[in-house]
């Protein structure tokens, strides 16, 4: 991810698209950042703020670091029309439910619409789609973004830009997160004879640098052994870009969030090489707010957040009508949108910010740091539920407690509304032997990660009678190093096997 500037389209201007570019382009580069897909919808009540550049002295940037306040309480500000621009992210799903749902379903719209017939005002809403948090940043860091989604090491870039620029923002919710890390992926190209991490040292990796993606590479090759500033070839490269490079040969493996690495391998493009499961450590995606915004217009973001939550209830109520929605309007195969999104997906829906990916988020702020990328940053105060916790009420508690539950094998039925669970791994094959022309998508879960992974995709393991799927080659070795007796099948026998 790039921490470049961008300039958006006006947040007045009346723009309707929401078809998203095809998910590869042809071209080795996607449309420029300054150019984003925005939105604008009027709804019966965020002012623009100006720039400051200087960088704070210690005590006033924690001036600007106080908890949100005020949140339910009047509006400020006067005016009868008031603009919310929300920058998103349509092709990085585990931010639907602040984004490309969301937007989809309306809700915020609906609920600006109710505030307004309690105060008078017209409130307008301006998305603006963009490919990575650092157009996002640069635009709440700018004054013409008032709320944003973007993962976990691009937050702290934004909580770091906002403290520097004057325009201090708060981490005030999540969307999807998994407790091992395995929204990340390093691919490689389908025919590559790359079988592990060490494969990639004097390699050409592609990455957007200061991603979520870029840390579970940097942590990956670490573990390893590796060195990520010396041992590779990186290329700070954009999805799409980074996509193009594996495909035409410039690029040797590619690191990427969702849902890149599994769109590639769903089109035949790319093979999981690393599953960032494998790290162990929590990744998420969170909704960052200007501070100044939240301050001013209170009954907004509670609007939003409100609106963020109903969309995660419809989500989780109806993955499969979710994935769908979702896949037509970012332009993704909604096959791939269930892998993440799914009822077992590799992403759990949530909208509390749960202690555990705190404490990651802190861990993070070290990998950054390393890579010249944010100083310190106060995690701490960047994080503020208070205005979530207004909107849940009780049901905070228990929904920050709460762990998600163990992926299982699934079926996606052609023309079903709904999929098929399994107990286990082969007893979807044999489900999937005996229907094998009726089956949209299948998908199982790694046996030693838990990540969910497209059947078909699998490296399979046959350990006596049993059948294992893993998503990488690595852990499948792991595996087989501990079980004598058990060895890699392929798919097909794997199938064969099982009926």
């Amino acid at each position: 991810m790039r921490n470049t500037r961008s300039t958006a389209v006006p947040a007045t201007t009346s723009i309707h698209a929401t078809t998203a570019a095809p998910a590869i382009p042809a071209a080795p580069a996607p449309a420029p950042a300054s150019e984003p897909d925005a939105g604008t919808t009027a709804v019966p009540g965020a002012s623009r703020r100006g720039t400051g550049r200087s960088v704070l002295p210690a005590a006033a940037a924690a001036a600007l670091l106080l908890p949100l306040a005020g949140c339910g309480s009047a509006s400020a500000g006067d005016g009868s029309t008031v603009t919310v621009t929300v920058g998103y992210q349509s092709k990085t799903i585990n931010t639907v439910t602040a984004g490309t749902l969301l937007r989809s379903l309306g809700y915020f719209e609906r609920d600006l619409k109710a505030l307004g017939k309690q105060d008078g005002k017209t409130y307008k809403v301006v998305w603006q789609d963009y490919p990575t948090g650092a157009p996002i940043t640069a635009q709440m860091t700018a004054g013409k973004i008032d709320i944003g989604s973007m993962g976990d090491y691009p937050l702290l870039i934004n909580a770091a830009r906002g403290t520097e620029l004057r325009h201090p923002t708060r981490l005030v919710s999540v969307t999807g997160y998994n407790l091992r890390g395995g929204l990340n992926t390093v691919v490689t190209a389908p025919g590559s004879t790359i079988g592990s991490l060490a494969g990639l040292r004097g390699k050409n990796v592609s990455t957007s640098v200061g991603s979520a993606a870029d840390g579970t590479l940097v942590r990956a090759l670490r573990r390893a052994g590796i060195d990520p500033d010396k041992d590779i070839h990186k290329l700070n490269q954009e999805p799409a870009v980074g996509a193009s490079a594996l495909s035409s040969g410039s690029a040797d493996a590619l690191s990427q969030f969702v849902a890149w690495p599994g769109l590639l391998v769903w089109q035949d493009k790319a093979k999981a090489l690393y599953d960032g499961a494998e790290l162990n450590v929590p990744t998420f995606h969170g909704v960052t707010a200007v501070q100044d915004f939240a301050k001013q217009r209170p009954k907004v973001l509670n609007a939003f957040l409100r609106a963020q939550n109903e969309a995660t209830t419809y989500l989780n109520d109806h993955p499969v009508a979710a994935a769908e929605r979702v896949g037509k309007a970012a332009g993704l195969p909604p096959e791939v949108v269930y892998l993440y999104n799914g009822a077992g997906g590799v992403a759990t829906f949530d909208p509390t910010i749960k202690p555990r990916l705190v404490a990651a988020l802190k861990e993070d702020v070290a990998v950054l740091r390393s890579a010249g990328l944010v100083g310190n940053v106060d995690v701490d105060a960047f994080v503020d539920d208070h205005c979530l916790r207004t909107v849940l009420g009780r049901d905070y508690a228990r929904r920050a407690a709460a762990a998600p539950a163990p992926a299982r094998s699934e079926a996606w039925p052609k023309g079903a509304g709904e999929t098929r669970a399994f107990d286990s791994p082969k007893a979807l094959l044999g489900y999937v032997a005996h229907h094998a022309h009726a089956i949209r998508a299948a998908y199982v879960p790694d046996a030693s990660t838990g990540t969910l992974w497209f059947a078909n995709k699998a490296v399979w393991v046959a350990d006596s009678g049993d059948l294992k799927a893993f998503v990488a080659p690595s852990t499948a070795h792991a595996y087989i190093a501990e079980h004598p007796g058990a060895r890699t099948v392929s798919y097909a026998r794997a199938l064969e096997r099982a009926s």
